[in-house]
């Protein structure tokens, strides 16, 4: 691993709790506005919301987000916790043109890290609360199978992992081989599973952060993985054994 930056404000909120200097999740800030998806226009700065609700309903924490090869997104609606209540969350599908928003599966809960198959036809989530990872055969962008056992996850899900001991989940990216690439929380860690559900290895930064939160690939052969350690505020790179998967662009 090699830091790549440091002192950057992590993606905690102001409401979160300040320990010998390492910060950590909060409820939801008295002010809190609501969630929502934007656009920024990269050349001249505009921010534009492009969903701030559901059928009349509120997003009330939107977090991961991936997009297929159609051009559209999916993604999860994590939700707020407050002292005597938390939401459930979802997942989502929508487009940039700002089609109606589609409700793919929910409830769950907390929904954090999203990802697609290199194929495009399977759907990933990775619950943080119950550090599990749920998938979904896509049968059309937008539409999963309902195929799954009775007491699968909603819309006929399948576990693809559950995280031995305490561990959560937060982001999550695939490589080029199909593995999925899951940040985790406690443990301070990637953890590499494959699509069968076998974790194959955990590769963690040099120096313990119980928040490693997000993980994607970069470089000329996407084989520099980049991570954040948000607890401490650092980001960090680090050579990666097999090439990420490159992702939908437009």
């Amino acid at each position: 691993y090699e830091i790549v930056s440091r002192d950057w404000s992590s993606d905690v909120c102001s409401s979160d709790l300040d320990a010998d200097g390492l910060l950590f999740p909060g409820n939801q800030p008295p002010d809190y506005i609501g969630g929502r998806i934007q656009t920024v226009d990269l050349k001249t700065g505009e921010v534009k919301s492009l969903y701030t609700e559901f059928e009349g309903v509120g997003l009330r924490g939107p977090n991961d987000i991936v997009f297929d090869k159609q051009g559209g997104f999916y993604f999860t609606d994590l939700g707020k916790g407050r002292p005597e209540s938390v939401d459930r969350g979802a997942i989502y599908y929508g487009k940039p043109d700002g089609s109606p928003l589609v409700k793919v599966v929910g409830p769950l809960d907390h929904p954090n890290g999203i990802s697609l198959s290199p194929d495009d036809k399977t759907l990933y989530v990775a619950e943080t609360i119950t550090g599990r990872v749920w998938e979904w055969t896509l049968e059309s962008p937008g539409v999963v199978s309902q195929a799954g056992a009775m007491f699968a996850a909603p819309g006929g899900g399948r576990l693809t992992v559950g995280m031995p001991g305490y561990q959560l989940l937060d982001s999550m990216t695939v490589d080029s081989e199909g593995n999925l690439c899951l940040a985790t929380l406690i443990t301070g860690c990637v953890t590499v599973v494959s699509p069968k559900g076998e974790i194959l290895r955990q590769v963690a930064p040099p120096k313990h952060d119980p928040l490693v939160t997000n993980v994607c690939f970069g470089g000329a052969d996407l084989k520099t993985a980049y991570v954040t350690v948000s607890a401490c505020g650092e980001l960090w790179s680090c050579d990666w054994p097999v090439p990420g998967h490159k992702l939908a662009n437009y």
